[in-house]
């Protein structure tokens, strides 16, 4: 590690996570860092640059922040509940409410792979990020104005635009944002950033969920959530200052890289058999997303909840975070490859339990059940969202990671179409049937992930 010499009395902290302390000792966020991470120096820092070594508490710091900054927002864009709550409150066809979770989601990864050359030619990858990040701010802001100004189709087709361009915006900072973690905080610490960045993030649902219990009173109209979405246009303008202060070294990079790196790249899923391993594991993984919009379609149909039940499901979505966050993160540092089983393991069982209450008699006017459900599978996702992060950016290095993290989420967003349209299918029988082949692809997650070789910083 490159030496410097011992800051002097009359040195400062520069807020950036380096010594300097008016005494010589630790910086205010070195000794957070030390209190809140569960970081063992000895393992995991040897891999980072000599330069980043001494960064560490503050790149930490600065992610954790820009992170929950951006979950906060996606909070505002979730297209599971307050999007679908925007789409029946503009007056937009109920059809358009289908198609938004496949544009949100598989939108931001189809066009991962094909990132691969551009982002490989970068030796610093933090600027892909913060544009990533201003991109979605300009789009959210977008649907803010569409919201405030149309009302039956046209809004809700600008809407659905505005979510296919923010997808592919959230596809540059969802590929540049591993390999920066992987840059700049140590194997070991990983998990625990995601974890506290959800922790944030569950602040941020449980305040949201509130003010729009407040605000909104019985009915969350669209003016409302307009003033929710600019709010979380400002979220990302935030996030994207915090990230773009990132100390960041140039890295591996290739600046030739071009058109035969996107097949090399798909290439790793038929000649990298841990990798494929895990693309698989994580396609299982989807029965904690794909279950909850059932459930609040079964809250609607049996216990009447109608825009009044927005809030109460924000806010278990935040409560889940909050809770879940930092517990999953130490989890994924010890083994992302025992989060994901745990999490698989759990999600089915949670729907497996929410079927087997639903036969009792009258259980299914219940009101509290939906959100009770739905805060058991939000907790259960956190861990599958934390582990799968947290075991890719530990599986390989350099551009290696570069493209695991944009095949594997190019791969997902195609299986997760495919696994929309059969359950949609399924769900022609009823959606007690859809939610059953959820559960029982989860424990098939449980099978695939206990496949997977132990890759985290075990201790």
């Amino acid at each position: 590690m490159i030496q410097t010499p011992d800051p002097g009395p009359g040195e400062r902290d520069r807020g950036d996570g380096r010594r300097g302390g008016s005494d010589g000792g630790p910086s205010v966020l070195e000794r957070l860092y030390v209190a809140l991470i569960d970081d063992d120096e000895d393992h995991g820092r040897g891999e980072l640059p000599d330069e980043v070594v001494d960064e560490v508490p503050g790149n930490a710091a600065k992610q954790v922040t820009a992170l929950t900054l951006q979950k906060a927002g996606d909070l505002v864009v979730d297209a599971k509940t307050v999007l679908a709550w925007l789409i029946s409150a503009v007056g937009a066809p109920a059809g358009l409410t289908g198609l938004l979770v496949p544009i949100r989601e598989a939108g931001s990864m189809l066009p991962q792979v094909l990132l691969v050359p551009f982002v490989r030619r970068l030796a610093v990858r933090k600027w892909v990020w913060v544009a990533g990040a201003a991109l979605q701010a300009g789009c959210v802001v977008a649907m803010a104005v569409i919201a405030a100004t149309l009302t039956g189709v046209a809004a809700g087709a600008g809407i659905l635009a505005a979510l296919a361009v923010f997808a592919l915006a959230r596809s540059l900072s969802s590929i540049a944002s591993k390999d920066v973690l992987g840059r700049t905080v140590p194997k070991g610490s990983r998990g625990q950033v995601n974890g506290y960045a959800t922790v944030g993030a569950g602040v941020a649902a449980i305040t949201v969920g509130v003010g729009i219990q407040v605000l909104g009173g019985d009915e969350v109209g669209a003016a409302t959530i307009a003033w929710l979405l600019a709010g979380a246009g400002v979220a990302w303008v935030l996030a994207g200052g915090v990230f773009a202060t990132i100390r960041e070294t140039p890295g591996e990079h290739d600046r030739t890289a071009s058109g035969e790196a996107v097949t090399g790249a798909v290439a790793l899923l038929r000649t990298d058999a841990p990798f494929r391993r895990f693309v698989v594991a994580r396609t299982l993984l989807l029965t904690s997303a794909l279950t909850p919009p059932f459930v609040v379609s079964l809250s609607s149909e049996h216990a009447g909840a109608g825009l009044a039940g927005l809030g109460a499901f924000v806010i278990s979505s935040g409560v889940a975070s909050l809770v879940g966050g930092r517990m999953w993160g130490r989890f994924a540092d010890r083994s992302a490859r025992r989060t994901m089983i745990a999490a698989a393991a759990s999600s089915s069982a949670i729907v497996l339990g929410f079927l087997a209450v639903l036969r009792l008699e009258g259980a299914a006017e219940v009101a509290w059940l939906y959100p009770a459900t739905y805060l058991l599978l939000a907790l259960a996702h956190t861990g599958a969202r934390i582990g799968r992060k947290t075991y890719v950016v530990d599986l390989a290095a350099g551009n290696r990671r570069t493209d695991y993290v944009a095949v594997s989420n190019t791969a997902m967003g195609v299986l997760l179409l495919a696994t929309g349209v059969i359950t949609s299918a399924v769900a022609a029988l009823g959606v007690e049937a859809a939610i059953l082949l959820l559960a029982v692809l989860g424990l098939a997650g449980v099978a695939v992930s206990r496949s997977l070789p132990e890759v985290s910083q075990t201790r």
